[in-house]
């Protein structure tokens, strides 16, 4: 027993020592970035896997370097075209909006898709929690790196699907002045709470080690053998890609974490606070008699899908009807499942662009 004792207080002892004598400073910011550039080279030097998708999958790629860590972004369409900002879901690349993009391109417009950090080939900065501000300052900065201007008042369409949506709504609520129109497509961020299983209530807290958290969270990720959940799929998909069917690779551990970080962050579920608060009164003051500028109308669009399992469309509505309004709001159902922005991407362009009239 004495021997417990001690041992006890010795390992004590090491871990007060080793806070003790650590560096008061924060690392620099190159030490807290994983960067996916050079895991995916050297993966591919090895051999050992094969990427589930090119990097110049669009036309129009570059990578941009912030403080953040390499941003991937994709960029092309007549110059003078109506600019679009596309942002994808939680767990699909930026590639699979394909063919909503080459939609939106072929009507004439700029688009402008970039990999969310952690996602795909861009950085992941593990030091700062994955929120509605990093993905905000995000948005700035590949906003900033276009040799267009995408600033100003009325600069910009914003579309965003699933997480997407959920950023967009972020990004309204203090930049409204930037968008031409917002269009929402099964958003996340009003998801309730209650659809969290017990399991995943503990997966998501702070109650377990990280590594732990981690290892079961890749578990559940792999892709298992299934259908498309919609009753159609649009044979006219231009991706090619099977995204379910996409492994996570060993060599690009940082989706893990940057997944993790955003559901705890409150993107994904039970958003009904003070930020879409702030989204309805920034719509409300448009429709007075002397609007600011951006978002003409105070309106935005809101695609919803029949058979959505995750944004069920009948909660979204009710809760809506608070944060923001419904009456600021131009509700479309489509038949399908949560990944209509991807089977139906035709339909989303078409619906978007009538709603900029």
């Amino acid at each position: 027993m004495p021997a417990i004792v001690i041992a006890a207080a010795l390992c004590s002892l090491c871990i007060w020592l080793q806070f003790f004598f650590r560096d008061s400073q924060h690392p620099p910011e190159a030490h807290t970035i994983t960067l996916a550039k050079a895991r995916v080279e050297v993966a591919e030097r090895r051999g050992s896997t094969k990427p589930p998708y090119l990097k110049d999958a669009f036309p129009g790629g570059r990578h941009v370097r912030t403080v953040y860590g390499t941003i991937q972004v994709f960029e092309w369409g007549p110059s003078d075209g109506e600019k679009v900002l596309m942002l994808h879901g939680l767990g699909t690349p930026c590639i699979a909006l394909s063919n909503m993009a080459r939609g939106f391109v072929e009507k004439g417009c700029r688009v402008m898709l970039f990999k969310l950090f952690g996602r795909g080939y861009s950085d992941a900065p593990n030091d700062l929690r994955h929120d509605a501000r990093l993905y905000t300052s995000q948005i700035l900065l590949v906003l900033a790196s276009s040799p267009l201007s995408w600033a100003g008042s009325s600069a910009f369409h914003i579309v965003g699907f699933s997480l997407g949506g959920s950023i967009a709504a972020g990004f309204a609520a203090y930049h409204a002045h930037m968008l031409r129109s917002m269009t929402l497509i099964c958003p996340g961020g009003l998801i309730r709470k209650s659809h969290i299983s017990c399991r995943d209530r503990i997966l998501y807290s702070r109650g377990i080690p990280q590594w732990a958290r981690l290892k079961l969270l890749r578990r559940d990720l792999e892709p298992r053998a299934g259908t498309w959940s919609m009753e159609e799929r649009d044979k006219t998909d231009e991706a090619g890609i099977d995204f379910d069917e996409v492994p996570i690779a060993m060599e690009r551990p940082w989706f893990i974490a940057s997944y993790l970080s955003t559901v705890q962050s409150s993107l994904v579920y039970g958003r009904h606070d003070q930020l879409w608060r702030d989204l309805g009164e920034e719509l409300r003051r448009r429709q007075s008699s002397n609007p600011p500028p951006g978002l003409s109308g105070g309106r935005i669009c809101l695609i919803l899908a029949e058979d959505d399992v995750i944004v069920v469309k009948d909660e979204l509505i009710e809760d809506a009807q608070r944060v923001p309004p419904m009456a600021t709001v131009d509700t479309f159902i489509l038949k399908g499942g949560h990944e209509i922005a991807i089977s139906r991407g035709k339909d989303m362009v078409t619906i978007a662009m009538q709603n900029w009239r």
